[in-house]
């Protein structure tokens, strides 16, 4: 994720730091200061977020690893302020292994209270959440305990894309099929959303961030999931682009301007003699060779070399998948090694708009 700091890997995952974290640190430090605690009790408020947040980290590296038993890869775990974020190579289609993904989180902070439960209920734990006992006492040990318990119950809630709205999903999705099961449980996900936002107006301002987060995760994932049902039974071969520019490694950055204003391509594919793909001449690359006046330089000292493939009999939904990840994906689709066309997200976008057309 862009704006984070790497601050470590558990189990092969990078964990990282989103910076918007560590205003929430100096947020809580200054309110310490101003209240005007001591520096201990400013210890105290961060060593308690910062357990907290390792709880987090915990429950997310819980669906991670769940994920890896069914061949499912994490790319990395990242700490906001309002939680965690495992990001998933994907998301499991099967509604069993779904809901064990779902359940492996919550799992961990019942854990997690469980093995600090014996260390605090004799001491009095259900009195209340407080620090006032201590950096490492009963205060501090309470109170990682009721937060457990509460990711727990917060994480319950059937609102899509939270744990409990996955959980809903992959239950549905054994009677009603995955894109029916979506569609309920967002519906149901933005509902809890709006009542988070409107509650947290007037009583709790932070729910109005978790209300906005969960409304529009639960669109996006109904849209995609809609979507990989409209390219379910579709391959790469259906929605390439069969009509394209090229250029030649030799071709200058001017005869690379020229041909781009020819045509409505973005990015222009760079073929060698023999036909084979070599490289790709994006836009921004060609922009700023022309603004240092390299009209002559050839397009192989300018086009970057590293750039995917897809096959042509690669399933349209795995295309798409990868599209989402890559805001300005452009993939040259091969077959037997020769190109046969090319992907692009607008090409894909006009394709998904026909085939909704089509299906109403």
């Amino acid at each position: 994720m862009k704006n984070s700091l790497l601050i470590g890997r558990l189990a092969g995952i990078r964990i990282f730091l989103h910076w918007t974290f560590l205003l929430l640190l100096g947020f809580l430090v200054f309110a310490e200061v101003r209240r005007g605690s001591d520096s201990g009790a400013v210890l105290t408020s961060v060593g308690f977020v910062l357990a907290l947040f390792a709880c987090v980290v915990l429950h997310e590296l819980g669906h991670s690893l769940m994920a890896r038993r069914f061949g499912i890869g994490t790319r990395s775990i990242t700490l906001l302020p309002i939680g965690g974020l495992a990001t998933l190579e994907r998301m499991p289609e099967k509604p069993r292994q779904e809901l064990l993904v779902a359940l492996a989180g919550p799992a961990v902070n019942v854990a997690i209270a469980l093995v600090l439960y014996p260390f605090v209920a004799p001491l009095g734990a259900f009195e209340g959440i407080g620090l006032s006992h201590g950096t490492v006492g009963l205060g501090f040990l309470t109170a990682l305990f009721w937060v457990n318990v509460m990711l727990v119950v917060f994480n319950a809630i059937p609102a899509f894309p939270m744990d409990g709205g996955r959980v809903l999903r992959a239950l549905l999705a054994m009677r009603l099929g995955r894109p029916r099961a979506t569609a309920i449980a967002a519906g149901l996900g933005k509902l809890i959303a709006v009542g988070f936002v409107f509650y947290g107006l007037f009583n709790a301002p932070f729910l109005v961030l978790i209300g906005i987060f969960v409304y529009f995760g639960a669109h996006t994932e109904n849209v995609s999931v809609q979507h990989r049902e409209l390219l379910r039974d579709y391959t790469a071969g259906h929605a390439m682009l069969t009509n394209y520019l090229t250029l030649a490694p030799t071709d200058t950055m001017q005869q690379a301007a020229n041909t781009l204003l020819a045509g409505s391509d973005q990015d222009l594919l760079v073929l060698d003699p023999a036909g084979q793909a070599v490289g790709v001449l994006t836009r921004p690359l060609l922009m700023a060779a022309l603004r240092d006046n390299r009209l002559t330089t050839p397009v192989q000292e300018v086009m970057s070399r590293e750039f995917e493939t897809v096959e042509i009999g690669d399933s349209l939904t795995t295309v798409y998948a990868r599209a989402l990840r890559q805001p300005n994906a452009f993939f040259p689709v091969l077959e037997n090694q020769q190109l046969r066309g090319i992907i692009d997200q607008t090409n894909l976008t006009e394709f998904l708009t026909i085939r909704a057309a089509l299906s109403h």
